[in-house]
């Protein structure tokens, strides 16, 4: 019996991962569940799977994370995808860049998801092709002065979107983006603020994980085009919002 096409998630012990993780596990793939900082919670959901398995590494050291792709890719048979979905989300202004917030935030959101997605495109093995997504987020079109660090970041690794699809000799490669919206509490947000901050979209509605979940399910496809960047943000992008959401929910008080 031939193993399933595996797919290595960045972030999937908890949150928005550990949803992709579930779904992509139901849809019949091997799932590769990275932790950073949470390898308990990765097991445990791990031995939920029907066929999963749990690597560790922390993003801010390169190497290691590019060890942890030359392992996965010397031993899986069919490693289809990879799913940049970690991120540090730590808050710093438009009047002073905090270094330290900055250098985690260049490297875990925007250089070691590259180099790990040019390591995976170069030595993994696939018999349908391979596909690439970035998790980036609509304050690519709809940008606000807050979490200032974190959103340079974002537009960093957005840039090499295209960049990758662009370079891919394999035609059948596919690189994508996906950007989402507020969708589940962030930083140090509670419920209530979460309820009013995730419904400032244009459906005025909360936007569920599981619709990213399904947006990567259908891209791990590859109908659409190469290089191409989805948002599911229930029109969050569509609008102009001066502040990041947090702030804006907590000002309606």
């Amino acid at each position: 019996m031939s193993r399933p096409p595996a797919v290595l998630i960045t972030g999937a012990a908890k949150r928005i991962g550990a949803v992709l993780a579930r779904r992509f596990g139901e849809a019949g793939w091997h799932v590769v569940i990275h932790a950073g900082h949470s390898p308990a919670e990765a097991e445990k959901l791990a031995a939920t799977l029907a066929s999963a398995e749990v690597v560790q590494c922390d993003l801010i050291d390169g190497e290691a994370a590019l060890a942890m792709i030359a392992d996965l890719a010397a031993r899986l048979p069919d490693w289809r995808m990879l799913i940049n979905s970690a991120a540090v989300f730590k808050p710093d202004s438009a009047q002073a860049i905090d270094p330290a917030v900055f250098t985690e935030a260049m490297i875990v959101n925007a250089e070691t998801p590259v180099r790990m997605s040019q390591a995976f495109l170069a030595s993994a093995r696939s018999t349908d092709g391979k596909r690439v997504i970035h998790f980036l987020d609509q304050k690519l079109a709809n940008p606000n002065p807050d979490f200032f660090s974190y959103t340079m970041a974002k537009h960093a690794l957005a840039a090499t979107v295209r960049m990758l699809a662009m370079a891919a000799e394999n035609p059948a490669t596919r690189i994508y983006g996906l950007a989402p919206g507020a969708m589940l509490p962030s930083h140090d947000q509670r419920d209530e603020e979460h309820e009013r901050s995730g419904r400032m979209n244009l459906l005025a509605r909360l936007t569920d994980p599981e619709e990213l979940a399904d947006a990567a399910l259908f891209l791990a496809e590859g109908w659409a085009a190469s290089g191409e960047t989805l948002y599911i943000d229930s029109g969050q992008h569509l609008l102009a919002q001066q502040r990041d959401v947090l702030y804006l929910a907590r000002e309606l008080k």
